[in-house]
């Protein structure tokens, strides 16, 4: 871990790297373009409507990109089980006993060689109606990510539009095992499943649900009945890891899932996909990763990983042993801006988490503070105030050269204020039912893309988010430089005024640009203080100590400040605010 307790450049540091950083959207696609705006809880797709892969026009594209975007995650474009009957289109009904919300869970995968028909608008020919989109996306000068859930599938799995020659999952399963390394699914004996208690089914089965013997839970449940806040509509997959005999590897000769798994990702790769998304990665072993990223790089150069990961004990494995690209930073800077957002927590946990993160490993960190799983920031579960992003987005920005990502709506403050269905009104858009999105509606505006019902206060909202993706494709510093924490300098005594739990300083330097950068996550308070930059660090940066200098804020003020470089650099930053300051 690197120390910030001594002055020394080369001790408070991250250095220079330079890469390729991504801007990254999320569209939850049957959401973004649905217009409809009935919004009955628990109501069928004729009620409350859907959004279809052909919404997602070039004009929407381009706006996109004008925002300031690289990369769209589509998300739940892979055919995963629902309550809506496509059974006149030769694909099998899902039971509505193992199907959560009427839309059903993008993460209850039922055929991965196929796309949602909810999603176009010809159910016939849905996958080249995706194939479009990619298609239109790269087009518009974006690239496209989708997800890939490798740890657990849909109860009721089968796959009608696999390639010739493909063995479905499960398909020669011993069935008489618990466990064998070739089988697909984990199995327990003598058991059948029982549906978890509490399950409310809204739509009408003609008969009961039926496995036997019952498959393992997604989430590593190994009993017959989960509970309703298990994934209880998923089973696990079996990549040779023996979980019911102290998780014994089984992966010589290699399993039966790897090799199925690996097609899988041959298969989108070879569809125009840019990039996955892993849902839960962790729960799959490394090694599988290790073994099937660079294979698809090597059929595809250029195509990213991203894992979904929650444990920073393994974040070198993934990313070394694993070769991810990415990974999630949700426990450690997520956690530490929303304890600030939300009036808990210090900037000092800032600190703390770029230390853990220096090094080898800071630029492989995608940061978020919205996206399907975490509550928005406008709700009343989280900050119940968009504006209180300000600060905490800037700096998931500008810390390091890694990813940033937005949720689809963050930018226009969506706050979900009602149940929509299975999920519950929990301050979370749902991803388990038919909906609009009435503040997203107001900016599709019919199609046209333009934001033309949209209040004044939303407008300002999606222009501060559009000036912070302008600044990350402009900036050499932000986008290529090295880091250097300047907190530690101020929180020992030597800037008046400065509060170093609500405060947070930085520089981001390259060769070519020196950027001061203030956070103020203060809900109420002004700061009017002073910055110190040590001679030590003028040298660092390669500028004379002798000299004085212009501070410009190049991000939303346009403020302009001059001091010696012998001197302290006086700054005022209004509650909720930060100065992104070019040093000339």
């Amino acid at each position: 871990m690197t120390s910030h307790f001594t002055d020394s450049p080369s001790n408070m540091s991250v250095p220079e790297t330079t890469t390729d950083k991504l801007v990254i959207y999320q569209i939850f696609t049957r959401l973004f373009g649905n217009q409809k705006t009935t919004n009955k809880p628990w109501g069928s797709l004729e009620e409350n409507g859907i959004g279809k892969f052909n919404d997602i026009t070039d004009k929407a594209l381009q706006n996109l990109k004008t925002f300031g975007i690289s990369h769209v995650w589509y998300t739940g474009v892979i055919e995963h089980a629902l309550m809506t009957d496509y059974s006149s289109f030769g694909i099998r009904k899902d039971h509505p006993a193992v199907v959560k919300g009427r839309a059903g869970s993008p993460y209850a995968i039922k055929d991965y060689y196929d796309v949602n028909p909810d999603l176009a608008v010809d159910a016939k020919a849905r996958m080249q109606e995706f194939e479009a989109l990619v298609k239109r996306s790269h087009d518009n000068g974006l690239k496209v990510l989708i997800d890939f859930i490798p740890n657990h599938v849909a109860r009721q799995y089968y796959s009608d539009a696999k390639p010739k020659g493909v063995k479905d999952l499960g398909q020669g399963d011993d069935t008489t095992k618990a466990f064998d390394a070739q089988n697909n699914f984990y199995y327990l004996l003598g058991e059948p499943f029982q549906v978890p208690n509490g399950v409310d089914i809204p739509v009408k089965a003609d008969t009961n649900y039926v496995e036997n013997p019952a498959k393992a839970t997604g989430n590593d449940v190994f009993t017959a009945q989960p509970s309703i806040n298990d994934w209880f509509e998923t089973i696990k997959l079996n990549y040779g890891v023996d979980y019911q005999h102290n998780r014994q590897n089984h992966f010589d000769p290699i399993p039966s899932t790897w090799l199925k798994m690996r097609d899988i990702l041959l298969y989108w790769a070879k569809k125009g996909v840019d990039g996955f998304r892993c849902d839960m990665a962790e729960m799959v072993p490394v090694e599988f990763w290790g073994w099937a990223i660079p294979q698809i790089k090597a059929s595809k150069p250029g195509i990213i990983f991203i894992a979904e990961i929650y444990n920073p004990a393994q974040y070198r494995n993934y990313i070394f042993t694993g070769k991810f690209d990415y990974l999630y930073d949700k426990v450690g800077l997520y956690d530490a801006l929303r304890r600030l957002m939300e009036g808990k927590g210090t900037t000092e946990d800032i600190t703390r988490v770029w230390q853990q993160e220096s090094g080898d490993y800071a630029n492989h960190m995608l940061r978020f503070l919205e996206n399907h799983d975490e509550q928005r920031i406008a709700s009343r579960f989280f900050a119940n105030d968009p504006w209180t992003a300000v600060p905490a987005m800037t700096l998931s920005a500008t810390l390091h050269t890694g990813p940033l990502m937005i949720y689809f709506g963050q930018e226009l403050g969506v706050n979900p204020t009602q149940a929509e269905g299975f999920q519950g009104e929990d301050g979370r858009t749902t991803i388990f039912d038919y909906w609009g999105i009435p503040d997203y509606q107001a900016w599709v505006n019919k199609g046209k893309f333009d934001g033309g019902k949209l209040s004044a206060d939303q407008k300002a909202l999606r222009k501060f988010y559009q000036q912070l993706n302008q600044l990350v494709n402009t900036s050499d510093a932000i986008q290529n430089g090295g880091f250097y924490d300047l907190q530690y300098l101020q929180n020992n005594g030597q800037s008046p005024g400065y509060d170093q739990h609500r405060l947070f300083s930085y520089l981001r330097h390259s060769a070519s640009q020196k950027l001061l950068i203030v956070c103020n996550f203060d809900k109420e308070k002004t700061a009017k203080t002073q910055i110190q930059i040590p001679a030590g660090v003028w040298e660092f940066l390669k500028l004379d100590a002798t000299k004085t200098y212009t501070f410009t804020d190049i991000f939303r003020t346009k403020t302009k400040i001059k001091a010696a470089a012998s001197e302290s650099v006086p700054v005022e930053l209004p509650p909720l605010s930060v100065l992104v300051l070019e040093i000339k």
